[in-house]
């Protein structure tokens, strides 16, 4: 079967894109205003794109209206974000975090989350997340009605729990978060994982 995403099913695309590439991961993204209205959002459209400098991409879309979501207008207000990943403690609440909220009304309160400070950028991180990425944006690539925002990841925030300092890894063993699956409300745990180790040649 072949679909066209550009004219057949242009106005499936998300929905059919969304529920075929999965599981994908989550951002919980924290960005602040001018003001200091801290806000919280989902991303799944969201993955690290390179190391070298470390960077990461969310696509932040847009209102019904047209009108940029809030994490896109502090964004470009301030130039700077907090990417907060998702385990299976916070999972709920992450999802409280989607809820349309007028601007400059926090998310947070609604959730239950808190807040704690960040070491470069003002955004605030959410205390209960088992890491968080402090970013300060790089550029934004707009194609079509799509924002994509990269962000340089200048810190990285991680329960002690989940780093093994000797060794200088992560204990991914030990970290449960989930991924998003097909749209608009299935989602998914790791905990079932299995090893392929690379050929050398």
């Amino acid at each position: 079967m072949e679909l066209d995403l550009e004219k057949q099913y242009a106005d499936r695309a998300y929905t059919i894109l969304a529920s075929l590439v999965t599981p994908r991961p989550i951002a919980l993204v924290t960005t602040i205003s001018p003001q200091g209205d801290v806000n919280a959002a989902p991303f799944s459209f969201f993955n690290l794109m390179g190391a070298h400098p470390p960077i990461v991409a969310i696509a932040p879309g847009d209102r019904d209206d047209g009108s940029p979501k809030d994490t896109a207008v502090n964004i470009q207000l301030t130039g700077e974000f907090v990417v907060n990943l998702v385990d299976e403690a916070i999972a709920d609440a992450m999802n409280e975090c989607a809820a349309p909220l007028p601007y400059g009304t926090s998310e947070l309160a609604r959730s239950g989350l808190h807040t704690a400070n960040s070491s470069l950028v003002k955004t605030p991180r959410i205390a209960e997340a088992p890491a968080s990425l402090e970013c300060n944006e790089s550029q934004v690539l707009t194609i079509g009605r799509n924002r994509v925002v990269i962000g340089v990841i200048k810190r990285l925030h991680l329960r002690d729990e989940f780093f093994d300092i000797e060794k200088r890894r992560v204990r991914s063993e030990n970290l449960y978060l989930i991924g998003r699956m097909a749209a608009p409300d299935w989602y998914c745990r790791t905990r079932d994982r299995f090893e392929l180790i690379r050929p050398k040649r």
